[in-house]
Protein backbone atom coordinates (compact mmCIF):
# COMPACT_ATOMS: atom_id res chain seq x y z
CA UNK A 1 0.00 0.00 0.00
CA UNK A 2 1.24 3.42 -0.83
CA UNK A 3 2.00 6.08 1.27
CA UNK A 4 -0.91 8.24 -0.29
CA UNK A 5 -3.42 5.24 0.32
CA UNK A 6 -2.44 4.75 3.71
CA UNK A 7 -2.98 8.37 4.39
CA UNK A 8 -5.84 8.50 3.23
CA UNK A 9 -7.22 5.01 4.86
CA UNK A 10 -5.82 6.64 7.86
CA UNK A 11 -7.79 10.32 7.78
CA UNK A 12 -11.32 8.53 6.87
CA UNK A 13 -11.51 9.48 3.32
CA UNK A 14 -11.75 7.42 -0.09
CA UNK A 15 -11.65 8.95 -3.52
CA UNK A 16 -15.20 6.94 -3.85
CA UNK A 17 -16.37 9.05 -0.84
CA UNK A 18 -15.06 12.60 -2.00
CA UNK A 19 -16.53 12.08 -5.76
CA UNK A 20 -20.05 11.32 -4.63
CA UNK A 21 -19.92 14.28 -1.90
CA UNK A 22 -18.40 16.92 -4.31
CA UNK A 23 -20.42 17.48 -7.47
CA UNK A 24 -18.52 20.31 -9.48
CA UNK A 25 -21.56 22.21 -10.91
CA UNK A 26 -20.56 25.75 -10.58
CA UNK A 27 -18.64 27.49 -8.92
CA UNK A 28 -19.46 26.89 -5.93
CA UNK A 29 -19.04 23.54 -6.23
CA UNK A 30 -15.42 24.36 -7.65
CA UNK A 31 -15.03 26.49 -4.25
CA UNK A 32 -15.67 23.30 -2.02
CA UNK A 33 -13.61 21.00 -3.78
CA UNK A 34 -11.02 23.46 -3.19
CA UNK A 35 -11.77 23.42 0.47
CA UNK A 36 -11.81 20.29 0.63
CA UNK A 37 -8.79 19.14 -1.02
CA UNK A 38 -6.82 21.93 1.61
CA UNK A 39 -8.58 20.08 4.79
CA UNK A 40 -7.61 16.78 3.20
CA UNK A 41 -3.94 18.05 2.57
CA UNK A 42 -3.72 19.01 6.12
CA UNK A 43 -5.75 15.37 7.72
CA UNK A 44 -3.02 13.30 5.43
CA UNK A 45 -0.17 15.30 6.67
CA UNK A 46 -0.99 14.98 10.44
CA UNK A 47 -1.65 11.29 9.62
CA UNK A 48 1.53 10.33 7.60
CA UNK A 49 3.80 11.04 11.27
CA UNK A 50 6.63 11.88 8.78
CA UNK A 51 6.23 9.00 6.14
CA UNK A 52 6.43 11.22 3.39
CA UNK A 53 10.04 11.43 3.54
CA UNK A 54 10.52 7.71 3.90
CA UNK A 55 11.84 7.32 0.29
CA UNK A 56 14.29 9.69 0.91
CA UNK A 57 15.35 9.29 4.37
CA UNK A 58 17.90 7.32 5.67
CA UNK A 59 21.22 6.37 6.94
CA UNK A 60 23.80 8.40 5.06
CA UNK A 61 21.91 11.84 3.92
CA UNK A 62 23.09 14.92 5.06
CA UNK A 63 21.32 16.68 7.79
CA UNK A 64 18.71 15.93 9.96
CA UNK A 65 15.05 14.94 9.69
CA UNK A 66 13.22 17.60 10.83
CA UNK A 67 10.79 15.02 11.48
CA UNK A 68 12.56 12.42 13.08
CA UNK A 69 13.87 15.41 15.46
CA UNK A 70 11.45 16.30 16.54
CA UNK A 71 10.03 13.09 17.54
CA UNK A 72 11.17 11.12 21.07
CA UNK A 73 13.39 7.92 21.36
CA UNK A 74 12.61 4.88 19.07
CA UNK A 75 13.05 1.67 20.33
CA UNK A 76 12.97 -1.03 17.63
CA UNK A 77 12.97 -5.14 17.92
CA UNK A 78 14.73 -6.97 15.96
CA UNK A 79 14.23 -10.46 15.46
CA UNK A 80 16.69 -12.94 13.96
CA UNK A 81 17.90 -16.37 13.38
CA UNK A 82 20.43 -17.45 15.90
CA UNK A 83 24.25 -17.36 13.55
CA UNK A 84 23.73 -13.52 13.11
CA UNK A 85 23.53 -12.36 16.53
CA UNK A 86 27.44 -11.51 16.32
CA UNK A 87 27.24 -9.71 13.10
CA UNK A 88 23.95 -7.72 14.49
CA UNK A 89 25.85 -6.60 17.69
CA UNK A 90 28.56 -5.78 15.61
CA UNK A 91 26.20 -3.35 13.11
CA UNK A 92 23.38 -1.79 15.94
CA UNK A 93 26.45 0.42 17.46
CA UNK A 94 27.35 1.69 13.85
CA UNK A 95 23.84 2.43 13.17
CA UNK A 96 22.57 3.90 16.17
CA UNK A 97 25.56 6.60 15.75
CA UNK A 98 24.85 7.13 12.25
CA UNK A 99 21.04 7.88 12.95
CA UNK A 100 21.87 10.14 15.85
CA UNK A 101 24.03 12.34 13.34
CA UNK A 102 21.62 12.23 10.97
CA UNK A 103 18.53 12.60 12.54
CA UNK A 104 19.06 13.54 16.29
CA UNK A 105 17.39 10.87 17.48
CA UNK A 106 18.11 8.11 20.01
CA UNK A 107 17.79 4.53 18.69
CA UNK A 108 17.55 1.41 20.89
CA UNK A 109 17.20 -2.25 20.38
CA UNK A 110 15.57 -5.16 21.78
CA UNK A 111 16.70 -8.20 19.94
CA UNK A 112 15.54 -11.70 19.34
CA UNK A 113 17.51 -14.97 18.17
CA UNK A 114 16.45 -18.52 17.89
CA UNK A 115 16.05 -20.79 15.00
CA UNK A 116 14.56 -19.25 11.96
CA UNK A 117 11.20 -21.72 12.14
CA UNK A 118 11.01 -20.79 16.15
CA UNK A 119 11.37 -17.08 15.75
CA UNK A 120 8.68 -17.03 12.48
CA UNK A 121 6.27 -18.76 15.12
CA UNK A 122 6.81 -16.55 17.58
CA UNK A 123 6.55 -13.13 15.47
CA UNK A 124 3.34 -14.79 13.90
CA UNK A 125 2.29 -15.65 17.51
CA UNK A 126 2.34 -11.97 19.03
CA UNK A 127 6.27 -11.38 19.43
CA UNK A 128 5.85 -7.68 17.83
CA UNK A 129 9.11 -7.49 15.60
CA UNK A 130 9.88 -4.41 13.66
CA UNK A 131 12.47 -5.79 11.61
CA UNK A 132 12.66 -9.78 10.58
CA UNK A 133 16.18 -10.89 9.32
CA UNK A 134 15.38 -14.72 8.62
CA UNK A 135 17.04 -17.80 7.34
CA UNK A 136 15.24 -18.18 4.26
CA UNK A 137 12.33 -16.20 2.36
CA UNK A 138 9.96 -19.15 2.99
CA UNK A 139 9.76 -18.14 6.63
CA UNK A 140 9.58 -14.47 5.61
CA UNK A 141 6.59 -15.47 3.34
CA UNK A 142 4.69 -17.17 6.26
CA UNK A 143 4.97 -13.54 8.40
CA UNK A 144 3.37 -12.36 5.07
CA UNK A 145 0.72 -14.64 4.97
CA UNK A 146 -0.02 -14.11 8.45
CA UNK A 147 -1.01 -10.45 7.16
CA UNK A 148 1.92 -9.08 9.03
CA UNK A 149 3.95 -8.23 6.45
CA UNK A 150 2.59 -6.33 3.34
CA UNK A 151 2.97 -8.32 -0.66
CA UNK A 152 6.13 -6.96 -2.25
CA UNK A 153 8.18 -7.06 0.69
CA UNK A 154 11.14 -8.47 -1.16
CA UNK A 155 10.93 -5.36 -4.16
CA UNK A 156 11.52 -2.42 -1.27
CA UNK A 157 15.23 -3.20 -0.76
CA UNK A 158 18.01 -4.51 -3.04
CA UNK A 159 18.78 -7.80 -4.62
CA UNK A 160 15.53 -9.22 -3.76
CA UNK A 161 15.28 -8.57 0.11
CA UNK A 162 18.26 -10.83 0.66
CA UNK A 163 20.48 -9.20 3.18
CA UNK A 164 23.23 -11.73 3.83
CA UNK A 165 24.68 -14.81 2.28
CA UNK A 166 26.35 -18.19 2.87
CA UNK A 167 27.24 -21.23 1.99
CA UNK A 168 27.00 -24.81 3.85
CA UNK A 169 30.60 -26.26 4.93
CA UNK A 170 31.49 -30.24 6.51
CA UNK A 171 33.69 -29.34 9.60
CA UNK A 172 35.26 -32.95 10.76
CA UNK A 173 37.46 -32.96 13.92
CA UNK A 174 40.83 -32.59 14.26
CA UNK A 175 42.83 -34.24 11.82
CA UNK A 176 39.84 -36.01 10.02
CA UNK A 177 39.79 -39.55 11.40
CA UNK A 178 36.96 -40.58 9.18
CA UNK A 179 38.32 -39.22 5.86
CA UNK A 180 35.57 -37.43 5.44
CA UNK A 181 35.57 -34.86 2.25
CA UNK A 182 32.51 -34.94 0.14
CA UNK A 183 29.20 -34.80 0.64
CA UNK A 184 29.12 -38.74 -0.55
CA UNK A 185 31.53 -39.48 2.86
CA UNK A 186 28.46 -38.20 4.71
CA UNK A 187 26.49 -41.71 3.78
CA UNK A 188 29.22 -43.95 4.80
CA UNK A 189 28.71 -46.49 7.59
CA UNK A 190 30.03 -45.16 10.57
CA UNK A 191 29.95 -41.55 10.13
CA UNK A 192 28.43 -39.82 12.87
CA UNK A 193 26.61 -36.25 11.71
CA UNK A 194 25.26 -33.31 13.81
CA UNK A 195 22.83 -31.48 12.49
CA UNK A 196 19.85 -28.90 13.10
CA UNK A 197 16.23 -29.71 13.01
CA UNK A 198 14.35 -28.81 9.40
CA UNK A 199 11.20 -28.50 11.49
CA UNK A 200 12.52 -25.76 13.94
CA UNK A 201 16.09 -24.36 11.83
CA UNK A 202 16.18 -22.62 8.96
CA UNK A 203 19.69 -24.05 8.74
CA UNK A 204 18.81 -27.20 8.79
CA UNK A 205 16.56 -27.14 5.33
CA UNK A 206 19.46 -25.13 3.34
CA UNK A 207 21.65 -28.73 5.06
CA UNK A 208 19.17 -31.05 3.72
CA UNK A 209 18.88 -28.82 0.18
CA UNK A 210 22.49 -28.90 0.46
CA UNK A 211 22.91 -32.37 0.26
CA UNK A 212 20.18 -32.99 -2.15
CA UNK A 213 21.73 -30.70 -4.55
CA UNK A 214 24.90 -32.45 -4.23
CA UNK A 215 23.42 -35.43 -6.14
CA UNK A 216 21.19 -34.16 -8.44
CA UNK A 217 24.02 -31.46 -9.29
CA UNK A 218 26.54 -34.53 -10.59
CA UNK A 219 24.36 -36.15 -12.99
CA UNK A 220 21.92 -38.05 -9.76
CA UNK A 221 18.33 -38.53 -10.44
CA UNK A 222 15.82 -37.65 -7.45
CA UNK A 223 15.99 -41.78 -6.91
CA UNK A 224 19.44 -41.20 -6.21
CA UNK A 225 19.19 -38.23 -4.49
CA UNK A 226 16.39 -39.59 -1.90
CA UNK A 227 18.48 -42.62 -1.04
CA UNK A 228 21.11 -40.32 -0.40
CA UNK A 229 19.90 -38.07 1.95
CA UNK A 230 18.14 -41.29 3.63
CA UNK A 231 21.58 -42.65 4.36
CA UNK A 232 22.88 -39.58 5.50
CA UNK A 233 20.28 -38.86 8.22
CA UNK A 234 20.11 -42.54 9.70
CA UNK A 235 23.44 -41.64 10.80
CA UNK A 236 22.33 -38.50 12.24
CA UNK A 237 21.94 -39.60 16.20
CA UNK A 238 20.19 -36.24 16.91
CA UNK A 239 18.62 -33.16 15.71
CA UNK A 240 19.66 -30.23 17.44
CA UNK A 241 17.03 -26.80 17.35
CA UNK A 242 18.82 -24.84 15.85
CA UNK A 243 22.49 -23.86 14.58
CA UNK A 244 24.05 -22.45 17.47
CA UNK A 245 22.92 -25.70 19.33
CA UNK A 246 24.34 -27.92 16.30
CA UNK A 247 27.67 -26.18 16.79
CA UNK A 248 27.61 -26.22 20.65
CA UNK A 249 26.99 -30.28 20.43
CA UNK A 250 30.12 -31.09 17.79
CA UNK A 251 32.52 -28.20 19.43
CA UNK A 252 31.08 -28.37 23.42
CA UNK A 253 29.85 -31.64 24.00
CA UNK A 254 32.08 -33.54 21.37
CA UNK A 255 29.65 -35.49 19.76
CA UNK A 256 30.00 -36.52 16.05
CA UNK A 257 32.44 -37.20 13.45
CA UNK A 258 31.05 -34.37 11.49
CA UNK A 259 28.99 -31.05 11.19
CA UNK A 260 26.72 -29.18 8.49
CA UNK A 261 26.68 -25.85 9.13
CA UNK A 262 26.96 -22.04 7.21
CA UNK A 263 30.43 -20.60 6.93
CA UNK A 264 30.09 -18.06 8.35
CA UNK A 265 29.38 -19.77 11.84
CA UNK A 266 32.21 -21.71 11.37
CA UNK A 267 34.46 -18.69 10.73
CA UNK A 268 33.13 -17.20 13.81
CA UNK A 269 34.03 -20.11 15.87
CA UNK A 270 37.70 -19.94 14.64
CA UNK A 271 37.51 -16.31 15.24
CA UNK A 272 36.59 -17.01 18.78
CA UNK A 273 39.67 -19.71 19.43
CA UNK A 274 38.25 -22.77 18.05
CA UNK A 275 40.91 -24.88 15.83
CA UNK A 276 38.36 -26.17 12.83
CA UNK A 277 39.16 -28.27 10.22
CA UNK A 278 36.50 -27.95 7.27
CA UNK A 279 35.90 -28.20 3.96
CA UNK A 280 34.03 -25.71 1.44
CA UNK A 281 32.42 -28.54 -1.11
CA UNK A 282 32.91 -27.34 -4.41
CA UNK A 283 29.22 -28.60 -5.39
CA UNK A 284 27.20 -25.88 -3.26
CA UNK A 285 24.12 -24.50 -2.08
CA UNK A 286 23.48 -20.34 -1.90
CA UNK A 287 22.13 -20.14 1.17
CA UNK A 288 20.34 -16.46 1.18
CA UNK A 289 19.15 -14.67 4.20
CA UNK A 290 16.30 -12.10 3.51
CA UNK A 291 15.35 -8.73 5.46
CA UNK A 292 11.86 -7.18 5.84
CA UNK A 293 10.31 -4.78 7.95
CA UNK A 294 7.04 -6.12 9.63
CA UNK A 295 4.32 -3.82 8.37
CA UNK A 296 1.82 -3.86 10.95
CA UNK A 297 3.96 -3.64 13.81
CA UNK A 298 5.97 -0.54 12.75
CA UNK A 299 2.69 1.18 12.04
CA UNK A 300 1.07 -0.07 15.20
CA UNK A 301 4.47 1.78 16.69
CA UNK A 302 5.38 4.30 14.66
CA UNK A 303 8.22 3.24 14.35
CA UNK A 304 8.30 2.68 10.39
CA UNK A 305 10.80 5.38 9.27
CA UNK A 306 13.31 4.09 11.59
CA UNK A 307 12.93 0.10 10.65
CA UNK A 308 13.22 1.22 6.75
CA UNK A 309 16.49 3.48 7.61
CA UNK A 310 18.26 0.20 9.32
CA UNK A 311 17.10 -2.07 6.82
CA UNK A 312 18.82 0.06 4.51
CA UNK A 313 21.88 0.40 6.21
CA UNK A 314 22.27 -3.29 6.70
CA UNK A 315 23.06 -2.63 2.69
CA UNK A 316 25.71 0.09 3.03
CA UNK A 317 29.17 -0.62 2.59
CA UNK A 318 30.05 -0.43 5.59
CA UNK A 319 27.32 -3.01 7.29
CA UNK A 320 28.53 -5.17 4.27
CA UNK A 321 31.58 -4.85 5.56
CA UNK A 322 30.88 -6.00 8.47
CA UNK A 323 29.11 -9.03 7.35
CA UNK A 324 32.50 -10.11 5.15
CA UNK A 325 34.81 -10.01 8.50
CA UNK A 326 32.08 -12.35 10.95
CA UNK A 327 32.10 -14.69 7.35
CA UNK A 328 29.09 -14.07 5.29
CA UNK A 329 29.53 -13.97 1.80
CA UNK A 330 28.70 -10.34 0.55
CA UNK A 331 25.30 -10.51 -1.36
CA UNK A 332 27.60 -7.69 -3.85
CA UNK A 333 31.10 -9.33 -4.09
CA UNK A 334 31.73 -7.11 -6.85
CA UNK A 335 31.33 -3.85 -4.75
CA UNK A 336 34.66 -1.79 -4.09
CA UNK A 337 34.17 -2.11 -0.36
CA UNK A 338 34.01 -5.84 -0.26
CA UNK A 339 35.63 -7.04 -3.30
CA UNK A 340 38.90 -7.57 -1.17
CA UNK A 341 36.93 -9.29 1.70
CA UNK A 342 35.11 -12.01 -0.61
CA UNK A 343 38.08 -12.93 -2.47
CA UNK A 344 39.27 -14.21 0.60
CA UNK A 345 36.72 -17.29 0.28
CA UNK A 346 37.13 -20.61 -1.47
CA UNK A 347 35.46 -20.42 -4.91
CA UNK A 348 32.67 -22.62 -5.50
CA UNK A 349 32.65 -24.41 -8.70
CA UNK A 350 29.21 -25.16 -8.64
CA UNK A 351 26.38 -23.42 -7.09
CA UNK A 352 22.66 -24.39 -6.81
CA UNK A 353 19.78 -21.93 -5.53
CA UNK A 354 16.61 -22.90 -4.02
CA UNK A 355 15.15 -21.81 -7.75
CA UNK A 356 16.59 -24.73 -8.91
CA UNK A 357 14.16 -26.74 -7.01
CA UNK A 358 10.72 -24.86 -7.83
CA UNK A 359 11.06 -21.96 -4.75
CA UNK A 360 10.41 -22.38 -1.74
CA UNK A 361 6.83 -23.39 -1.85
CA UNK A 362 7.81 -26.12 -4.03
CA UNK A 363 10.21 -26.96 -1.77
CA UNK A 364 8.63 -26.40 1.56
CA UNK A 365 6.17 -29.10 0.51
CA UNK A 366 8.21 -31.46 -1.31
CA UNK A 367 10.71 -31.88 1.72
CA UNK A 368 9.83 -30.46 4.81
CA UNK A 369 5.25 -30.15 5.30
CA UNK A 370 3.72 -32.70 7.57
CA UNK A 371 3.88 -36.25 5.72
CA UNK A 372 7.08 -35.12 3.33
CA UNK A 373 10.23 -36.59 2.71
CA UNK A 374 11.68 -35.44 5.69
CA UNK A 375 9.09 -36.85 7.90
CA UNK A 376 9.33 -39.89 5.56
CA UNK A 377 12.89 -40.42 6.16
CA UNK A 378 12.61 -39.99 10.20
CA UNK A 379 10.07 -42.75 10.23
CA UNK A 380 12.53 -45.05 8.93
CA UNK A 381 14.82 -44.64 11.60
CA UNK A 382 11.94 -44.96 14.57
Amino acid sequence: MSFWQRSLKQSGFTIEHLSRRLKLRSFKGFVSMFLVGAILSVAIASCSGGNADNANSGVGTSGASPVAANNKDVELTLVSFAVTKAVHEAIIPKFVEQWKKDHNQNVTFKQSYGGSGSQTRAVIDGLEADVVHLALALDTQKIEKAGLIQPGWEKEVPNNGIVSKSVAALVTREGNPKGIKTWADLGKNGVKLITADPKTSGIARWNFLALWNSVIKTGGDEAKATDFVTKVYTNVPLLTKDAREASDAFFKQGQGDALINYENEIILAQQKGEKVSYIVPDVNISIDNPIAVVDKNVDKHGTREVAEGFVKYLYSPEAQQEFAKLGFRPVDETAPATKELAGKYPKVKTLGTVGDYGGWDTVQTKFFADGGLFDKIQAQKK
